[in-house]
């Protein structure tokens, strides 16, 4: 045995198979991947227009403490740069703050089921991993309240919720933030913010000041079609992540990424575009369950959550009709895709999943 024991009780995170692969094995001429919450509409031709004018500087080291980019990401949060750490994705953020803040020690809250990366790395770092399980798709804060004691260093709250789509609104989070201890981080994770109509969802960027042990997760990926360059931020308060910061590998999110961010975030009329056609998809698979009486998860992301035990099965059958969406256990999570897609795969889903024999 060459590593720690806990490494030994965990997997590789293991992505879906790609679309080449896939087309080979079926032998087919196309596959519309809608496993992994990408952004169907690609990023802000923005992006394009910036990278061509760095292309000479590729033989430089980025900007190592990313200020352009956290000064621009400040202005538009209304926070300080130095409450902003960014990471390659919002997963190397999950993963620095789980080095920096958890030993054996501590024990970290949860819910079950909810993105698979929080209790990764808190086993890797030797802490107890305490998982609630969600009550009709959305996070139980009160038996996860219920959980924590003086060890607990970190509570995750994925919201909206990774893979359910489902989310806590804003009473419930202060309550929860006024009963949590001090000494308790609560990290809510808000991938899917840009995507979110809700309302009464919280607006975490503005508990900062009141809540101290409050981190919030953002990222690039998603709504801002960068996944594949690797960016993603925390946002806290200024000595939390000075701190966290030491964790942070020297250069860890590059010159290309920064450029790409920023292109990005200063075209929001096409973040709201995108967040537009993703609504009209939702709609296109809400319709088609509630007229077939299909149990689905209310989404506020752009993804939609089914919940069957022949999750494999269904996975399969689609798979082999040449459209990839991600099985769980107990579930199979659609992402939403351009209209074309998402009529595609309803088509082969009403076959599979009106025959209610299939639906286990």
């Amino acid at each position: 045995m060459y590593v720690k024991p806990q490494i030994l009780t965990l997997q590789a995170y293991k992505p879906g198979k790609p679309s080449e692969v896939v087309m080979r094995e079926y032998g087919l001429d196309k596959v519309v991947k809608l496993a992994s919450n990408e952004n169907p509409f690609g990023c802000s031709p923005k992006v394009f227009e910036e990278l061509r004018n760095v292309v000479s500087k590729f033989a430089i080291y980025p900007d190592g403490a990313t200020e352009v980019l956290s000064e621009k990401v400040a202005n538009f949060l209304g926070v300080a740069p130095n409450q902003l750490i960014f990471g390659s994705g919002a997963d190397e953020v999950i993963q620095m703050i789980s080095r920096a803040l958890l030993t054996k020690e501590h024990n970290i809250v949860q819910a079950a089921l909810t993105f698979s990366q929080y209790s990764h790395h808190a086993v890797i770092e030797g802490a107890e991993v305490r998982s609630v399980p969600l009550v009709n798709g959305v996070h139980d804060l009160d038996e996860m309240l219920e959980q924590v004691d003086q060890n607990t260093k970190i509570v995750w709250i994925c919201n909206p919720n990774n893979p359910t789509g489902t989310y806590i609104h804003t009473r419930q989070l202060t309550a929860f933030l006024e009963n949590v201890p001090s000494s308790t981080f609560v990290v809510v994770d808000e991938a899917y913010f840009e995507y979110v109509s809700a309302s009464d969802y919280p607006k975490t960027i503005s508990l900062l000041n009141k809540y101290e042990n409050l981190v919030v997760l953002r990222t690039f990926s998603k709504a801002y079609g960068l996944a594949s360059f690797r960016i993603g931020y925390g946002v806290a308060n200024s000595k939390l992540i000075e701190e966290i910061n030491i964790a942070r590998l020297p250069f860890n999110t590059s010159m290309v990424a920064q450029v790409a961010a920023i292109a990005s975030l200063e075209d929001q009329v096409f973040i709201q575009n995108c967040v537009q056609q993703n609504k009209k998809g939702m709609e296109q698979y809400t319709a088609f369950f509630d007229a077939y009486g299909i149990e689905y998860y209310p989404s506020q992301a752009n993804f939609i959550y089914i919940p069957v035990s022949n999750s494999q099965e269904i996975f399969t059958q689609l798979e082999s009709k040449g459209y990839i969406i991600r099985a769980f256990p107990n579930g199979i999570r659609i992402t939403i895709g351009t209209a074309a897609e998402n009529e595609g795969l309803i088509l082969h889903l009403k076959a599979i999943l009106t025959d209610k024999s299939a639906i286990k």
